[in-house]
């Protein structure tokens, strides 16, 4: 191993470094991976990133922070926004993939933050904020159905949004992620005959 190898990475501060935020994120990402919430902790991920605990925690506030973080970015390249054209296909598509996303290790990761959430104010904080920008973005669905003049123009978007993300969340809290096709498509016809009439 070269002297360069075993160096800690150098701060420049506040401000990211590029190198260093890019090292961190990618020993994080491959910890969760490898490991899931057992094994990820902020020592582990300075370790492999060969960067300071303070570097990590003045980016991250906390170890959820950085795991959310982590878990948006497999999420956003791993579940791409559903657009089939129609509201029905949408929905369909998003339970689907997010059913099929959560079957891996990422579900047992989220339902572990759901868990330290009820006991640390800051992993709380992060999941809450994760949660409405979710929803929000989530939303988007609704409000492109909407333009295409296929749901009630009064018909709340985010009201829709929590309504779905909530009854995928019963599948993760429940361990009952395998086998639900038949169940997402009489969910999705409810949802739909809701917001189309």
């Amino acid at each position: 191993m070269s002297t360069t190898d075993t160096q800690p990475r150098r701060s420049i501060g506040a401000a990211r470094n590029p190198d260093s935020h890019a090292a961190i994120l990618a020993a994080a990402e491959e910890i969760f991976c490898e490991s899931g919430y057992a094994g990820f902790s902020i020592e582990a991920v300075a370790r492999r990133a060969r960067a300071g605990k303070p570097t990590i925690y003045r980016w991250w506030p906390s170890k959820a922070h950085l795991l959310l973080d982590v878990y948006t970015r497999l999420k956003s390249s791993r579940m791409p926004d559903p657009d089939t054209g129609t509201l029905e296909g949408d929905i369909r598509s998003f339970l689907t993939e997010l059913v099929r996303f959560w079957s891996g290790n990422t579900g047992g990761v989220y339902k572990s933050l759901i868990a330290e959430a009820q006991a640390d104010h800051k992993a709380a904080e992060a999941l809450q904020a994760y949660s409405i920008e979710r929803t929000q973005h989530t939303a988007g669905m609704f409000e492109r159905a909407k333009a295409r003049g296929e749901m009630r123009a009064d018909a709340d978007s985010l009201a829709a949004s929590d309504l779905m993300s909530a009854y995928a969340w019963k599948l993760l809290l429940t361990d009952r992620l395998a086998d639900q096709a038949d169940i997402i498509d009489k969910v999705t016809s409810i949802l739909v005959r809701g917001l189309v009439k």
